[in-house]
């Protein structure tokens, strides 16, 4: 799959594309069936298939500290649509300039001039343009007008729930795991690169390793029982995400896991942590010493949950 950062970088040969557009947060199972549908066309038309997707994604460029948190940070959507199958990626940056096309602009800019579509599959609920003026009976009318079809994806349902992105957040906010999964076609689970902290989990008798999110929001806080993928091995552990009111921070949200029984050094490696079920939620100690035994009680916990299954099994 190729991934195209920016119109500036778009090509001759980019131009002739089955097409989708849209944040795509997450690749959930509707997600996937726009994509199925995508797959199909393409090879129908013999065309490569192209998803186009923004960076930051409209809402957290209008209203970042009210934005939805992200199920998926760029690098981890990007994946996810690999491996649904996907010839090309489009991430367009979205700035101000970008912000004010209007819906014709639009279609002229990356449908016509940028991509040459010839067919265009979007989501039933599809808005672009300046204020949201562009829907799906306008691409209609512009694709009669210069040579594009346009589908539109039917909703794809779980026992009457509409699949989205807000319910996959919802089911999350609320420690529904399994109907998270359900939506999400997957578990969920956050990938990062493990920095260097504060040391004080160490400090504390519970070394974690510290995930970098690379987001301003997370769809989580509270502490997790989890399982993390390391080397094509899954180790059961706990994790804390959140602000660490305990402790002075910055405030921004942190991923820190304890891996049960690990003995490693894991700084610099990349690591998937997969949630399973809450433990409890953040909150704020006295004193060191009441964070220490609440984490102890944590990991306890773990260790109870996991009884009886091997703490290391390789994937299947």
């Amino acid at each position: 799959m190729q991934l195209v950062r920016g119109l500036h970088n778009l090509r001759p040969q980019h131009r002739g594309c089955v097409a989708t557009i849209g944040n795509f947060d997450g690749v959930h199972r509707g997600h996937q069936a726009i994509l199925a549908r995508l797959r199909e066309r393409a090879a129908e038309l013999d065309l490569p298939s192209c998803v186009v997707i923004f960076e930051p994604q409209p809402r957290e460029f209008f209203a970042p500290d009210t934005a939805p948190p992200r199920l998926a940070r760029l690098r981890d959507k990007v994946e996810l649509l690999r491996a649904e199958g996907v010839d090309r990626v489009l991430c367009l940056s979205f700035n101000q300039r970008f912000s004010q096309l209007s819906a014709t602009e639009f279609v002229e800019t990356i449908v016509l001039d940028g991509l040459g579509v010839k067919h265009l599959e979007v989501g039933d609920d599809f808005r672009f343009g300046h204020d949201r003026s562009g829907d799906f009976d306008f691409l209609q009318r512009a694709g009669a007008a210069h040579g594009f079809t346009v589908e539109a994806a039917q909703t794809v349902e779980i026992d009457g729930l509409r699949v989205s992105s807000t319910k996959v957040r919802k089911a999350l906010a609320s420690a529904d795991f399994d109907l998270a999964e359900q939506l999400l076609g997957r578990p969920f689970a956050i990938s990062g690169r493990v920095l260097h902290g504060q040391k004080l989990a160490r400090q504390l008798g519970t070394p974690t390793a510290n995930v970098q999110l690379k987001r301003r929001r997370v769809p989580l806080s509270g502490v997790y029982l989890t399982s993390t993928l390391i080397d094509g091995q899954v180790w059961p552990g706990v994790a804390n995400i959140g602000v660490r009111p305990t402790v002075a921070g910055d405030g921004s949200a942190h991923l820190e896991v304890h891996l049960l029984d690990f003995a490693g050094d894991l700084y610099g490696r990349r690591l998937t942590v997969v949630f399973h079920q809450k433990l409890r939620d953040e909150q704020r100690f006295a004193s060191l010493e009441a964070l220490k035994t609440a984490i102890n009680a944590d990991v306890a916990a773990a260790r109870a949950h996991w009884h009886g299954q091997p703490l290391t099994k390789s994937l299947k």
